[in-house]
């Protein structure tokens, strides 16, 4: 089926529950009035539907081929058409920065567009998604000299930017990297090394790739302390030649075989230094921390595909009769939408992407607020948000992503297990994105082992602000004891990891992925009573879509009624402690 971007979900949000569009009334994004936000959004969802998603299926038959005799790689058949329309539309530069050809506006709306590109071809979506952390990292840590040789032309599509992190022997413990950097008599460096599992490391889609290379210098520290960052180009600019950053083959994957990743073989290749020397990993982290928010995008977009394609399935699928009566007397039997266990599995799709739709872009909204509001005790409260939420979203909605996405393949039963249908792909392709950038396990340990302890606590102390303020200024909120019980349980938690973490830092990494699950539960408990206290008040005025705000009140009451009595069972995860997971000894794996 065609894809239809959820707009009428994206204008409650935006609109009515978040207010993010008032953003204009904050002079940077002065631009971003209601009517061009409305327009961005029916043009980014008519992108998505015509132009992207009809490569989708192409890109995972063919997924792209490499030759070894010249190092290039071709991408699926289609792929350049759109990547160009792509670009052409100005899809690449739409929240970058006005000094180097951007459009400026907020990157709430970049998460939209994200999504709806995720939701219809995560593999061609990579390809500009990841340049986007390679122009944060460039504009926040590069010279005058690299911003204008590179950022222009990175910003409009018309070079792609890679992250060149992992090698064959270490991923997340970055210390042991063994890329190095030489100094070159003319201020640049040659770079000798290899790394992996790089995405869009090579490709066919524009003339020129930069890549972002972490490397260490000559006598550097054996650590994370002793790490550079070096933008290293395929092309150089200056002269035009091909430097010697070649992709040594192919990954083959479960899924995302349009995007190609690759390994990249730097061989002498010439570079210069991003920022201070071993200090690459600060760059680094504004990369990642770029690429972990559009991670979640990619999480929610495929879910919000399956549970589109799960849905127009249970609605035609016609097998057996309803327990309470024929639904279809006329038919031979009734769709199976009529059956509980399917509404069980669809309800829940349903209810958690709108929920975790809500996760994302008010951490969206708490971006823009960081960078753009006049009151700097307003952009420290938004940019601890957002630090603090960052892993939140990137876990969580991969989780969950790849949870719908299996739930979406039950839904059709054997015809979701054939090829015929979109889900098994959906299914693989979204596989990874609890993996990279970090697995979903790092996630967990950044937000317990940095993000709790960050300036004294203040994260999560704002976290808390934000939840016990909404309680107080709502004393009539839909599910408010639920809620409420909620946040206790969030306390309570945090409040036995300030206990325990410090004395013991293996109590920290078992309790980690529970905590970050149940705090991912409470907020999105508190934006659902937010959702159906906004539905509520306007459905008393007559106001706004009648179905949308009634399906908003049963939504709600869905995920306190069957979602968030989780939070208890996690809760009783994190303060039984690591003993059990902690107690085998060697010789017992195997017993």
């Amino acid at each position: 089926m065609q894809y239809k971007a959820p707009l009428n979900d994206i204008r409650f949000l935006l609109n009515d529950v978040l207010g993010v569009d008032r953003l204009h009334e904050l002079e940077k994004y002065a631009d971003a009035t209601p009517d061009l936000i409305d327009a961005v959004l029916q043009e980014a969802g008519r992108l998505a539907a015509e132009v992207i998603q009809p490569t989708n299926v192409t890109g995972d038959r063919q997924g792209c081929a490499y030759d070894p005799q010249t190092h290039e790689v071709r991408t699926p058949e289609g792929f350049q058409a759109a990547y160009k329309q792509f670009v052409d539309g100005g899809w690449t530069a739409l929240d970058a920065p006005l000094a180097y050809g951007g459009q400026g506006l907020p990157h709430t709306l970049k998460f939209i567009v994200d999504e709806m590109v995720c939701s219809t071809n995560l593999s061609l979506g990579m390809y500009p998604g990841l340049t986007h952390g390679a122009i944060s990292a460039l504009y926040d840590h590069g010279s005058e000299e690299l911003k204008d040789t590179y950022l222009e032309k990175l910003i409009s599509g018309q070079w792609t930017g890679t992250m060149c992190l992992t090698e064959p022997q270490c991923g997340t413990d970055l210390g042991l990297i063994r890329t190095r950097a030489t100094p070159n008599e003319d201020g640049s460096y040659a770079i000798e090394g290899t790394k992996i599992w790089i995405t869009g490391g090579e490709h066919d889609l524009v003339d020129n790739i930069i890549h972002l290379v972490l490397a260490k210098l000559p006598g550097a520290p054996d650590t994370t302390k002793g790490i550079s960052l070096f933008v290293v180009p395929k092309v150089l600019p200056d002269s035009g030649e091909r430097n010697p950053a070649f992709c040594g083959g192919l990954e083959h994957k479960m899924g995302i075989k349009g995007s190609a990743t690759c390994v990249m073989n730097f061989e002498g290749a010439k570079g210069w230094l991003v920022g201070k020397p071993n200090d690459g990993m600060r760059a680094m982290f504004t990369m990642m921390n770029e690429a972990r928010l559009m991670v979640g995008m990619q999480g929610l977009g495929l879910a919000e595909m399956a549970y589109q394609e799960s849905l127009g399935f249970a609605r035609e699928r016609l097998q057996s009769r309803s327990l309470s009566g024929p639904k279809n007397p006329d038919g031979p039997a009734d769709p199976i939408i009529v059956h509980p266990d399917v509404r069980r599995m669809l309800m829940r799709q349903k209810v958690l992407n709108e929920g975790m739709r809500a996760l994302a872009l008010f951490t969206g909204q708490q971006l823009d607020l960081s960078v753009a509001h006049p009151d700097e005790a307003v952009r420290e409260k938004a940019d601890d948000l957002v630090q603090l939420l960052t892993p939140v979203v990137k876990s969580f909605l991969t989780d969950e992503g790849a949870a719908n996405t299996n739930i979406g393949l039950q839904v059709l039963g054997g015809s979701g297990f054939t090829t015929d249908w979109p889900l098994e792909q959906l299914v693989r392709d979204g596989r990874i994105a609890r993996i990279y950038e970090g697995t979903n396990g790092i996630q967990a340990m950044d937000l317990v082992g940095r993000k709790l302890g960050l300036k004294g606590g203040q994260l999560v102390r704002q976290l808390f602000g934000v939840l016990t303020g909404f309680l107080e200024e709502h004393p009539e909120a839909p599910h408010r004891e639920e809620l409420k019980a909620s946040i206790k349980s969030l306390e309570e938690a945090t409040l036995w990891l300030a206990t325990h973490a410090p004395k013991d830092p293996e109590q920290a990494g078992a309790a980690a992925t529970p905590y970050l699950r149940l705090m991912a539960l409470t907020v999105i408990g508190y934006l659902w009573s937010r959702m159906a206290d906004v539905a509520q008040t306007k459905l008393e005025e007559g106001d706004g879509n009648q179905a949308l705000l009634e399906s908003k009140k049963v939504s709600a009451r869905f995920y306190f009624e069957k979602v968030i009595p989780e939070v208890q069972s996690l809760l009783a995860d994190i303060t039984s402690g690591k003993d059990s997971l902690m107690a085998f000894e060697d010789d017992h794996w195997a017993a």
